[in-house]
């Protein structure tokens, strides 16, 4: 078995997690909103918009994971991608954060296809790198940790940059253009010190899979189907209070200036639950702690749709208790990931993690799509548009229902997927042995 990374490396594969994370909130909580309420485009087409985008980058999820995995430049399979994707990523995101005032849809879509594409072409080599740097079930859990301690400290900044903005007196305008200025800079610098301080990881491959024969073995893969299917119920469940939390806060609760620092108490929540989870996935199984996280999730959520105006307070509760059940979903599914892929590589005797977190991300990507994609159109069906000024007693019942009801029925099915996954520590280290022994032999 290799040497695990020690904690400066794990700092520095880490660290563009922060600029990432920073991107990612923005780009799914205070876009849609601010398109739709400042830019005044309607909201079912700003919903429609964002699904097309998810859409086109359907395709480049798995063409960047096959092609991570198959290009071996001098300069590291893993490396290179992260390091040369991020340049456009940035700019791509400068142009969503900073439109003109006179932004239409076909700006807001043209852009969105772009940064999709560039940020797959980051993440998914970054995240595959991740899953290579340990060949141990608990030292991808301490790799994913890292990573995704990060990714909450940058959303945590993105917050506190827009709200301090907010606080002096600037517009949500000048707040979004100041966090893609940060992102502009802040991710080609923090790729560039990753790749100059974190190794290339070892490639186990050993022969070549023709693409059709890839595809099916990855179809067969049990282990991973399931955890998929799990992952986008999840996924659905996050994606629709993440899309829908502004309006929740401002339109049910009638509590706007609430909404920044219950967003920080949310993810400040997310970072102090990482090493609760951590300890338990140690104690018990990663697929274990992550059910348990999600579980407590369905109860806070529970509480969220009974809320009426001036319970702000109350919704606080829900925050915490969320929040906490944050660092289990961002941390633990991707350590599980990994050691599915090994389920593939002892199999076909290709190491295919890019191709694998390509699928990981496109499912990723395709939750959040559908949330927003059925969300909007829903809400204005029941008669909420803020666009059209438009706030019904059944509109806001069904966005109530939406943020926090779906989400139960959603986590709920996710749960009963992954009670009993069966790959374990051991069975994890089994399959390690396998690949092992078929590079000495």
């Amino acid at each position: 078995m290799r040497a695990e990374p020690g904690r400066w490396m794990l700092a520095a594969y880490a660290l563009p997690a922060l600029p990432l994370a920073m991107l990612t909130l923005p780009f799914y909580v205070v876009v849609p909103a601010f398109y739709a309420r400042t830019l005044g485009l309607p909201i079912a087409a700003v919903g429609g918009a964002l699904l097309i985008v998810r859409l086109v980058d359907a395709v480049s999820d798995p063409l960047v994971g096959y092609l991570a995995d198959r290009w071996r430049p001098a300069f590291g399979r893993r490396r290179l991608w992260t390091l040369a994707a991020s340049f456009p990523t940035a700019f791509a995101a400068y142009q969503i954060f900073a439109p003109p005032n006179d932004a239409t849809l076909q700006h807001l879509t043209f852009w969105g296809i772009l940064l999709s594409v560039f940020w797959t072409s980051v993440l998914v080599p970054y995240t595959a790198w991740g899953a290579e740097l340990s060949t141990s079930y608990a030292g991808r859990t301490r790799i994913a940790a890292w990573r995704e301690m990060f990714a909450v400290v940058g959303t945590l900044v993105a917050l506190v940059v827009q709200a301090a903005a907010l606080w002096a007196g600037q517009s949500e305008r000048f707040a979004l253009l100041t966090t893609g200025l940060l992102i502009g800079f802040g991710l080609p610098i923090a790729a560039l010190m990753t790749v100059s301080a974190t190794p290339e990881p070892f490639d186990a491959t050993q022969k070549r899979l023709p693409v059709r024969d890839g595809f099916a073995l990855m179809a067969s893969n049990a282990p991973f189907v399931r955890l998929l299917f799990a992952f986008f119920l999840n996924g659905c469940a996050n994606g629709f209070p993440a899309t829908l939390f502004l309006f929740f806060v401002s339109e049910k609760l009638q509590a706007e200036t609430w909404a920044g620092p219950l967003l920080v108490i949310y993810f400040l929540c997310g970072v102090l639950g990482v090493p609760l989870w951590l300890k338990m996935a140690q104690q018990t199984s990663k697929h274990r702690a992550w059910c348990v996280a999600m579980i407590g999730a369905c109860a806070f959520f529970a509480i969220a749709p009974f809320l009426q105006a001036g319970d702000a307070h109350w919704f606080a509760l829900v925050c915490i208790g969320t929040g906490l059940a944050l660092g289990a979903d961002v941390m633990l599914p991707p350590a599980i990931q990994a050691d599915v892929i090994d389920v593939d590589t002892a199999a076909s005797g290709e190491q295919r993690a890019g191709l694998y977190f390509a699928m990981w991300s496109l499912t990723t990507k395709l939750a959040l799509a559908l949330a927003v994609g059925v969300a909007f159109p829903v809400l204005a069906l029941w008669g909420f548009d803020p666009a059209a000024n438009l706030r019904t007693n059944s509109g806001l019942a069904m966005l109530g229902f939406l943020y926090a009801g779906a989400p139960v029925l959603l986590k709920l099915a996710s749960i009963a997927l992954m009670w009993n996954f069966p790959l374990d520590a051991a069975a994890q280290a089994q399959l390690r042995a396998t690949i092992d022994a078929r590079q000495k032999s």
